[in-house]
């Protein structure tokens, strides 16, 4: 054998073979950029608030706290005077990386939950490095790529939305799998692919669904535009059906849980106007190339872009319903400028390996832009998109579409294969910086709040001359073969670049302390008060409830963390049965947020003393809050620092023995609010059919005690001489069953809200049981039935 410098060799050329791609040393890039990045909030020195605190936090508390004393989670009776888990989209049971940290740790802390929800951008960030490395490109757009869609645009602005976050990291791992899937014909990585789509669409929001339509776009163009589409779409379909297959298996059980309680819930349709209000509005685009124009990040009155007040008075009303950081669309400045001058005005974008990316990219702006343009209107048709409010949304997957795009733009950089620009494209790419700043400086001095976006102003251009000068020396770099350092200085600059403009901020960072009242191991003494007198006032039949208003945003689910029977709660899902009879709302975060109904006028009312409400506990003066309450109708009992604690002494026990029934029309009662006359809970029960006759007797005096009360099993022992009714003032549901001695017994709705139960004479055990899979069975096939009726 011979070697290369052997005479008799061939002496051509040849191309040197290229570089293994450096996968593990640009993982440990990210991952590094990512640890600096989030190191405010796993440090412990902020906090993600707003939703993921006052939300989703208690939510993964009770789950982790259920899991561990052996309860189930599908069920709580902390909020709302009992919620179904089980089909809720954001309680987190089918969320793994939150599930995993319920498993683990009984009670964890805003670190814990702060770190499964970056966490899970940084597996989404790491899933695209991959995606970069299977098409060759470049690994500082791998880097580029990777740290913006982590940290840019709705996933930094709006991380306190946890469950489109989480929606947003399975698309990303979706997208690597079902590339892999078509690239190579693979069943396992279609089934793989199948399973993430899965956990994707069980977020059931507007963000799985446009991940889910983009997707499944990209599919449709990556066989259309192969060489021979007949036989791309051959070898697809294997990997296609069993990634159908795999997201079957994950999501169907729990989208019909969904289904099912969504028509029985307080949500509404969206239409086309409702949906309008919630449109990016066309002046958030500046904040792609200024971050913080208009004065998001900063005190709430500082904030002046649409749709605030200072906007509205200087242009006139837009009502749009949007929060200041649902228009932040920054992604750094380099793969902004990239994709505006290389990707737009040079046309990289329409190159064949990209353009599907480029197509979906504009179609989710259009989306996002809602009735600022007319294709909102046709996409509005398609499935599923008017059970949301907020096209806005749409942000989410523009920001890691537009992310995907800066990296794949930046590796035609370093790779000398970037379109040569031509003289007028220079001008144009010149005179469209300038007019983006010109139109901002024009907008703040208009508004008067030019000394707001004086500093965002300053940023932007600092930050533009580190990144013109980093990526400069990166494309020399790369050009000298030092592919690696090139990487390095992009990174650097990416995070110091995403650091300053898209770091903590009042939208995305608060003080852990401000949430002390949301740790299990809290010493509010609000909630210590409220633990000790529910304490003391429990028995064999009582299980007092307590209600929580207006005190704080973050109050209404403490509940769920301290175990408190709570009548209210945060939740935009809610069981319309018990909104309409209670007047509960998603929140009560203020005192005018608590609003009564007809059959609850207010806290002095028979249906309050129904739910048990023994303890209430207000931000402000019950009476500010009440109206109709008269002196003596609930007695003060304490004034902490949060909050005035009342005792309502007309409270019902949780559970009744009656031995009368009548029946009653629970729509009239609902509408009109008028109970039947001489109507007392203590001695009948009122039911939506004709009550069974019971054995006649003289009167005797029964009992009935509360064995043990779990999350989803309520154990009664009941000695009804007579025999009678049994009532658990608890929410009546449809997937609720109950057994008396071990046999199954209709389980009937009672005094138009709570649950009930015939028993024979003598003593017995009944059983209430949460079972959500008969519950399903039975709602689809009554579907079926009514759907095909038998014929006459």
């Amino acid at each position: 054998m011979s070697d290369a410098s052997t005479p008799d060799r061939d002496h051509r050329e040849t191309e040197p073979p290229p570089a293994p791609w450096p996968t593990a040393r640009v993982m440990l890039l990210v991952c590094a950029g990512w640890l600096a990045l989030s190191w405010p909030w796993l440090s412990g020195a902020v906090t993600i608030p707003w939703d993921a605190k006052a939300h989703f936090h208690p939510q993964l508390q009770f789950l982790a706290s259920a899991l561990h004393k052996g309860l189930s989670p599908f069920w709580t009776p902390f909020v709302f005077a009992g919620s179904p888990q089980v089909a809720d989209p954001q309680s987190l049971i089918f969320s793994p990386p939150f599930f995993l940290i319920a498993l683990i740790n009984p009670t964890p802390d805003f670190r814990w939950s702060d770190g499964a929800l970056l966490g899970s951008l940084l597996v989404g960030a790491l899933c695209l490095v991959l995606l970069f490395r299977d098409r060759g490109w470049h690994p500082a757009g791998a880097v580029v790529c990777a740290l913006s869609f982590a940290f840019a645009a709705a996933a930094a602005w709006r991380i306190q939305h946890v469950g489109q976050v989480l929606s947003l990291s399975y698309f990303a791992v979706t997208l690597l799998l079902l590339s892999r899937a078509l690239e190579r014909s693979s069943w396992r990585y279609g089934f793989a692919a199948g399973v993430a789509a899965g956990f994707m669409v069980l977020g059931r929001d507007q963000v799985a669904l446009l991940g889910v339509y983009v997707l499944a776009g990209l599919v449709l163009a990556a066989i259309a535009m192969a060489d021979k589409p007949l036989a791309a779409l051959r070898a697809s379909l294997m990997p296609l059906l069993l990634g159908v297959l795999g997201a079957v298996l994950v999501a169907t059980v729990p989208i019909l849980l969904t289904a099912v309680l969504a028509e029985e819930s307080n949500r509404p349709v969206i239409d086309l106007a409702g949906a309008g209000k919630g449109s990016l509005h066309p002046g958030s685009l500046l904040t792609g190339l200024i971050a913080n124009l208009y004065g998001a990040s900063g005190p709430l009155e500082n904030f002046w872009g649409p749709p605030s007040p200072a906007w509205e008075k200087r242009f006139g009303p837009l009502d749009l319903y949007l929060a200041r950081n649902m228009g932040e669309l920054y992604l750094g400045l380099l793969p902004i400028l990239l994709v505006t001058g290389v990707g737009i005005v040079r046309g990289a974008l329409l190159r064949r390996e990209i353009v599907a990316l480029s197509v979906a990219a504009l179609i989710v702006l259009v989306y996002a832009l809602g009735r600022y343009t007319p294709g909102f209107a046709l996409l509005f048709h398609l499935p599923g998109v008017d059970f949301y409010r907020r096209p806005a949304d749409a942000l989410f997957i523009l920001g890691a579409l537009l992310s995907i795009l800066g990296g794949y733009l930046t590796h035609l950089v370093l790779t000398d294969t970037a379109p040569r620009p031509r003289r007028w494209q220079i001008a144009l790419e010149i005179l469209l910086l300038l007019a983006a700043f010109g139109t901002a400086i024009w907008l703040a001095w208009t508004v008067g709040r030019l000394h707001v976006a004086f500093v965002p102003l300053v940023t932007a251009v600092l930050c533009l001359i580190l990144i013109a000068g980093a990526l400069v020396a990166a494309r020399g770099l790369a050009l000298q073969g030092a592919s690696m350092a090139a990487t390095i200085i992009l990174a650097i600059a990416m995070v110091v670049d995403l650091g300053v403009n898209n770091g903590p901020s009042e939208s995305t960072a608060l003080p852990a302390g401000m949430y002390e009242v949301l740790r299990a191991d809290s010493s509010n003494e609000t909630i210590a008060l409220l633990k000790r007198e529910t304490a003391r006032t429990a028995g064999p039949d009582r299980r007092d409830r307590i209600e929580l208003a207006g005190i704080d945003f973050h109050w209404p689910n403490a509940s769920l963390v301290h175990g408190l029977d709570n009548t209210l709660g945060y939740n935009p899902l809610r069981l319309g049965l018990y909104s309409q009879a209670t007047g509960a709302g998603d929140h009560i975060a203020l005192p005018d947020q608590r609003t009564f109904s007809p059959l609850m006028p207010s806290y002095r009312s028979l249906l309050a003393d129904m739910l048990g409400l023994r303890f209430i506990a207000t931000g402000v003066p019950v009476e500010e809050i009440d109206k109709r309450l008269k002196p003596g109708d609930l007695v003060q009992i304490a004034r902490t620092k949060d909050a005035y604690v009342y005792d309502n002494p007309r409270a019902l026990p949780r559970v009744l023995l009656v031995t009368e029934a009548q029946q009653a029309d629970f729509g009239t009662i609902l509408k009109r609010g008028q109970w039947p006359a001489g109507f007392d809970p203590r001695r009948t029960v009122l039911l939506d059919k004709a009550p069974p006759p019971l054995p006649t007797g003289p009167a005797q005096t029964g009992s009935v005690r509360i064995r043990n009360y779990g999350t989803t099993e309520v154990l009664l022992d009941v000695d009804a001489p007579r025999g009678g009714f049994v009532v658990l003032n608890d929410v009546w549901q449809p997937w609720w069953q109950v057994e008396v001695d071990g046999k199954p017994t209709q389980l009937l709705r009672a005094n138009v809200i709570f649950r009930a139960v015939m028993v024979p004479p003598g003593r017995s055990t009944v059983r209430f049981i949460f079972r959500p899979l008969d519950g399903l069975y039975h709602a689809i096939g009554e579907r079926i039935r009514r759907a095909n009726p038998p014929p006459v």
